[in-house]
């Protein structure tokens, strides 16, 4: 291996998990450790078969080493520990999941990576960044992110992918969403993993600011991700219309009734522009413009009237599948946020206690996976 070739651990092998596993590799610039833990088996046995649009068909690909845990990952360091996993931190924090990389003896015989999250909703970053600056190894090094590709995880070891995969980085920085310049030490961080990233074929966009990305992608989350849980559909149900004589596929709206949704989806939207303002995004496209309100429907009006698109919202899959959703950095974060401010959000409070019963009795056992 070339000399500047870096250790890479990957935690979490999933859909997403699987593809930037799969970009790092072929980037001929990491080695990558993985973790896998409820498809280790499998995965250790057979390996992954990848069926992407953009990257080809892989059988039995695996990673450069497998394991089972991060503690058995635990053995060397790392320039870069990447996290693919759901941010879910009522069932388990990150720190908890990273925990033989923050502790004793690790910690004490290798300096920090930098961490990347991989990650959906706002906040993911906070409990990491206290657990790492406990250390006294300085200040953490943390990567937050803005992800978007269309994977899913059809069986424990065969990965889907369409033909996109864009990602945004950034630096977290604790407690300041509203500094707009990378330093020198930031922007070769950044360039370092950019760089990796785009060798192995993704598309990747470096920030200055990365939190008002993040809060600009939870606009889809919050209302779409939500509705389609609610609903039990992918947003095609709002926005497809029935199909053509010679066509077939569902759903669709029916033509017996005509629900009326766009203006309370814009009403939504609407709220998350006004609490944006009052944290101090700016009304332009290095800040949170309002044009996102009608650019996020559009775009998925138009992706979801195409009789072609089968992918569901992560959070309609995990609903579907009894698992836990990710409904506090998504919705309950906002929530949090707004009360901070002193900003009303009704209809994201509305969302949110839906969505928290529903994980409620997905973590009591009551509701069971959909065969």
């Amino acid at each position: 291996m070339p000399a500047n070739v870096k250790d890479v651990l990957l935690v979490g092998l999933g859909a997403v998990g699987t593809i930037y596993g799969y970009i790092l590799q072929s980037s001929k610039l990491a080695r990558v450790t993985a973790v896998a833990r409820s498809n280790y088996d499998i995965v250790n046995a057979k390996g992954i078969n990848i069926k992407s649009q953009k990257y080809g068909t892989h059988e039995s690909w695996k990673p450069y080493r497998l394991v089972s845990s991060v503690a058995e990952a635990a053995d060397r360091p790392y320039s870069h520990v990447i996290l693919t996993t759901k941010a879910i931190p009522e069932v388990i924090k990150t720190p908890q999941i990273l925990e033989p990389l923050l502790s004793s003896p690790y910690s004490e015989r290798h300096a920090q990576p930098t961490y990347v999250l991989l990650q959906n909703g706002l906040g993911v970053e906070r409990d990491l960044y206290h657990s790492a600056k406990a250390l006294n190894q300085g200040e953490p090094k943390i990567i937050s992110t803005v992800v978007w590709v269309g994977t899913n995880l059809v069986e424990k070891n065969v990965v889907v992918h369409n033909n996109y995969d864009r990602i945004i980085i950034g630096m977290y920085r604790h407690g300041d969403h509203l500094t707009t310049t990378n330093s020198p030490e930031e922007e070769a961080i950044l360039t370092d993993l950019g760089a990796i990233l785009e060798t192995g074929g993704s598309e990747v966009t470096i920030a200055t600011e990365i939190q008002r990305k993040k809060f600009a992608k939870s606009f889809w989350n919050v209302t779409f991700s939500s509705f389609s849980t609610l609903i039990g559909s992918c947003p095609a149900a709002i926005f497809r219309p029935p199909p053509k004589e010679g066509q077939s596929y569902s759903p669709y709206v029916a033509p017996q009734t005509a629900p009326d949704v766009i203006p309370v989806l814009r009403a939504i939207l609407q709220e998350m522009v006004t609490l944006g303002r009052a944290l101090g995004y700016p009304d332009n496209d290095d800040g949170l413009p309002s044009s996102l309100v009608d650019d996020v429907l559009l775009r998925t009006a138009k992706v979801h009237r195409d009789p072609t698109h089968t992918a569901l919202p992560s959070m309609l899959l995990d609903a579907q599948n009894g698992l836990p959703i990710e409904v506090e950095v998504i919705l309950g974060e906002v929530v949090r946020l707004a009360k901070e401010v002193g900003v009303d959000v009704p209809r994201i409070e509305t969302l949110y206690a839906l969505l928290a019963i529903i994980q409620n009795q997905t973590l009591g056992g009551f509701r069971k996976p959909r065969l």
